[in-house]
């Protein structure tokens, strides 16, 4: 008997706004859509936090034995800068500052983008297309609603007629906005004027002489609206209706309200039965923005290279870390939060590594059965990662208390255990087995403390010679020390 068929999955479901049950389309098949990256700069870490969420997903659904397809696009063009319907393509700008080819842009950051998820320890998706692979899909789906009456075209660009659309269906339902009310708070704009109303939205724009990136259509050599390739891939590989679709919170209005628009306006149903949104990533408190300095890239974590952080971590603990909050939970980053993670992913790893060499009893003072079902309770309510991670530090806490003696485990009950637990954490929350012991960052930080201790001693001593030589070296290959007020910290490039 498969697993899906002795455990039930309650998935939060951002449609109804409650957890339902999960129950596939077609029985032990799965079909989830997930948005990609726009590939014009190197994903950042609020992205790797969604996909990592998915990521876990597909994982937990493939171990229950589900065969799932599971679709997360590249999209490679026609997001504009402002997320609407004005501006310049993110792409093109990007390949017109550098002078190059739209399409070395794509290819620099697409391979960007799967090395840091390599890193990350992701499984590849089932398929990964690209909105400019299927340039014909989209034109297709543009036809079909303009003869169904809900687009219309002016001087070369096609949009999507939201009043028309209103009038029959609910434009808003995922978000929980009501025209209406879009209506009142939307100012009119330069560059609107095609528009019947500043709501619609543009599933085709006629490219202006300057624009890099179009194609040949029946209405102008342009290109397709954001919106649209999500709908065209999901429903190529996926079928007019499938099972999950997810993504960030930030894309349920307007993006994912438009798909549901465009999907309902073509194939007249529902696309999706559960709508699974990842909540945002913030640093110290606040919103990550570049332009503030409060941001990171996640080669930065791996390399220490940043003043937000006092060392460098292995992917596996900023996994960790992250998977420690629920995905619909905001989550904080932080080098503190980090550090704690940091002794509680080894924490487990030692657990883990010591199973094998446990003494075996002819009684268990654990049992082992009821924690087991208590880890898939963990993942069947809405994935919940820190649930299941608590209940992994329980088994932690037992193996050590067998170790000391204090406890007792049956050879049955120990191949379960051993089977469980790892299942559970590398299998499916997606962690390597590295021991404190065998981490190059962990001796590395061991090693820059010592000598840290030999500077202050150094300066406590006025030995400024030997304080700077210590300083300077260090900086020659590549470790810097910060002095601050709190002491001083080191970052590695």
């Amino acid at each position: 008997m498969s697993l899906f068929n002795t455990q039930n999955i309650r998935i939060y479901n951002s449609l109804s706004g409650e957890k339902e049950v999960f129950k596939p389309l077609n029985e032990g098949y799965v079909g989830m859509y997930v948005c990609g990256p726009t590939v014009y700069s190197n994903v950042h870490l609020g992205n790797v936090r969604t996909f990592m969420s998915f990521d876990v997903v597909f994982r937990y659904l493939k171990h229950l034995d589900y065969k799932v397809r599971y679709v997360r696009n590249i999209t490679d063009a026609g997001h504009l800068e402002n997320d609407a319907d004005e501006g310049e393509d993110r792409i093109a700008k990007k390949a017109r500052l550098e002078s190059i080819e739209p399409m070395e842009v794509v290819q620099r950051y697409t391979v960007d983008f799967h090395n840091i998820l390599n890193e990350f320890n992701f499984l590849p998706p089932s398929i990964e297309p690209t909105a400019t692979g299927h340039i014909i899909e989209q034109i297709e789906i543009i036809k079909s609603i303009i003869d169904n009456g809900f687009a219309y075209e002016v001087n070369g660009s096609v949009y999507f007629d939201i009043h028309k659309y209103n009038a029959s269906k609910e434009y808003g339902i995922l978000s929980k906005r009501k025209l209406e009310d879009l209506i009142h708070n939307t100012r009119a704009l330069d560059g609107q004027s095609d528009k019947k109303n500043p709501q619609d939205f543009a599933l085709w724009k006629k490219a202006e002489p300057q624009h890099i990136m179009r194609w040949p259509s029946p209405w102008s050599d342009g290109f397709p609206g954001w919106h649209l390739e999500c709908t065209a891939m999901s429903t190529k590989y996926l079928g007019e209706q499938f099972d999950i679709h997810g993504g960030g919170m930030d894309l349920k209005f307007p993006h994912h309200e438009c798909e549901i628009a465009q999907a309902e306006a073509t194939n007249n149903k529902s696309p999706v039965n559960y709508w699974m949104h990842a909540n945002m990533l913030i640093m110290n408190g606040k919103k990550m923005a570049k332009s503030t300095g409060n941001f990171i890239l996640p080669n930065e974590i791996f390399s220490g290279d940043n003043p937000h952080i006092t060392k460098a971590y292995l992917p596996s603990v900023a996994r960790f870390f992250m998977l420690q909050a629920h995905y619909r939970s905001i989550l904080d980053f932080t080098n503190n939060g980090l550090l704690a993670s940091e002794k509680g992913f080894f924490r487990l790893m030692d657990a883990i590594n010591i199973i094998d060499d446990l003494k075996i009893s002819s009684t268990s003072s654990f049992d082992v059965n009821t924690w087991k079902q208590k880890c898939y309770d963990a993942m069947n309510d809405d994935f919940n990662t820190p649930i299941l991670i608590a209940t992994l530090f329980d088994a932690a806490k037992f193996i050590n208390q067998v170790k000391d003696g204090s406890a007792t485990i049956t050879k049955e009950d120990l191949e379960l255990l051993k089977q469980t637990i790892e299942t559970f954490t590398f299998d499916i929350l997606g962690l390597v087995n590295v021991s404190k012991e065998n981490s190059g960052t962990d001796k590395l930080s061991g090693a820059v403390e010592i000598l840290i201790k030999l500077r202050k001693e150094a300066r406590l001593n006025k030995n400024f010679a030997l304080s700077d030589k210590i300083r300077d070296e260090l900086a020659e290959v590549g470790i810097q020390l910060n002095d601050s007020r709190e002491g001083t910290t080191f970052t590695t490039s």
